[in-house]
Formats: C-alpha cells, structure tokens, sequence
C-alpha cells in the first residue's frame, strides 16, 4: 500500500509540474519597453495556439482516437471535446478494446511485468527460471486483457455504458484532478447521462476472480487475494485516468518543445 501510495503522489508532481510550466507560458507578457504593435502573435505561434485549441481527431464515425499515452501505449477509449461524440456500438466496443489489448507496444509492458514479478518471486507457485518467467508473463497478458475486456466491452455492452474517458480539459489543476479521479466510480450511459461506473467497479472485480481461479497457483487462489488484486487494478486505472486528463497538455508541451 505504501509503494503505490507513494507512485500516485510522484504521478501527481511530475503532472502538476507540467501544468505550472504550460500555465506560465500561457500567461507570459511582453516587457514593458516592447512598442504595442509587437503585442500581436507572430503567424506561426497564432498558428500553434489555434492548432492546440482543435479538438483532437477521432476515427469517425467510431469515435475513437488514434493516441498514444507518451507516443506509445495505446489511448484509443480517451477522447477530447467529446460533448457531442456518437455513443458506440457493441461492435466498436469490442473491436477497440480488442485494437489495445493486443497492440505490440503491449508485449514489452507484460514483458516487464513478468520481470518484476520474477525479481519479487511473487506467486513462488510459478517457479523461477525460463519456465517461472514463461508463466508470469502469461499470467501478466492473461490479467490485462481479461481485466481490458470485463471493463471495457463485455460490462459495458451488457449495462449500456459508455467505456471512453472524456477530458474535461478546463479548469485548475486540482479541478480537473478531482474530476478524472472520480470517473473512477462515475462514467456516461450511451444516451449521455451520467451513472454509476458499474463497468469499472464490476468488471475488474470480475476480471480478478476470473483470472485468480483460473491460472494462477492453486496456493493464490483465496478471496483476499482476489480483493487484492481487485483494489490493484482499481487503483492503477485511476492513476490512468489522470494521466489521460493531463495527457493532452504534456504532449503538447513536449512537441513544441521537440519543434
């Protein structure tokens, strides 16, 4: 509990750090001795200023997007400007969560996940050497996609809700912190209302018991370890989700920065 405790709080300074630095260029004055006829933008950064205000390109009409978190893990249910966006189809829901699951940007993170579980000897069930880490890293893509698709299609066709997370993208640091930590237990229906995440709380629930009675050593296979892994993945998806809130700054920030 200490260590993740202590992730989300480094997660939350390196996000704010970025937001204090956009802020303060955003609010930047010319200096005083600069005649007002240089007050006005040069073409190229009026230009970067209305690009930065564009809403982010979905794939019409699935309503989707095509980023990645940090260029590379896939980012494909986050949506900006989504006042107006389509609901999806049990079809889309499927097909884009199946598009994630199985990206190969996918294959390096369980990769390295079955590393550290190895290096903890973690379910020492599993073993150690080749055979051990075979069975982590199965163990590993076995739990995230399971988990991908109990939240992020099969509850969310079955209940009619909306899996994408929609940017709130206005407002202070701590505002729109509260709110991307709160589409934790609070999502859309696919009319557009707002209702409990029963497909987050639900599903990765499921997706824990599934996935713990199933593959893992027969010796882990207990409820508490169940609500372990349940309040795990609980916990990363909401560091998740601010990330994805305070994405769309940073990649900004780091392109221009790259330009």
């Amino acid at each position: 509990m200490k260590t993740f405790v202590t992730r989300f709080l480094v997660v939350l300074a390196f996000i704010n750090l970025f937001a204090i630095a956009a802020a303060a260029q955003q609010t930047s004055t010319p200096p005083p001795d600069q005649p007002a006829s240089q007050n006005a933008q040069p073409a190229d950064q009026a230009k970067d200023t209305q690009d930065s205000k564009q809403p982010e390109k979905t794939d019409n009409p699935s309503g989707t997007s095509k980023d990645r978190l940090f260029f590379a893990l896939p980012n494909f249910l986050t949506v900006e400007n989504g006042a107006n966006i389509p609901p999806l189809s049990t079809g889309q829901k499927f097909k884009v969560v199946a598009r994630s699951a199985f990206d190969y940007v996918q294959i390096p993170w369980y990769a390295a996940l079955a590393g550290i579980s190895q290096a903890q000897n973690s379910e020492p069930g599993y073993g150690q050497g080749a055979e051990g880490y075979a069975k982590r890293f199965g163990s590993a893509a076995g739990d995230g996609i399971i988990e991908n698709f109990m939240v992020q299609a099969i509850f969310p066709s079955i209940l009619s809700q909306d899996p994408r997370f929609f940017q709130e993208s206005e407002g202070g640091f701590w505002h729109r912190t509260g709110y991307a930590v709160t589409r934790i237990v609070v999502t859309r229906t696919d009319s557009g209302h707002h209702q409990f995440n029963f497909s987050e709380v639900l599903g990765s629930a499921a997706g824990a018991a599934i996935s713990t009675y199933s593959y893992h050593p027969s010796a882990d296979r207990t409820p508490s370890n169940v609500a372990k892994v349940w309040g795990t993945q609980m916990g990363y998806d909401t560091i998740t989700l601010v990330i994805k809130e305070f994405w769309p700054d940073i990649r900004r920030k780091l392109t221009k920065k790259k330009q």
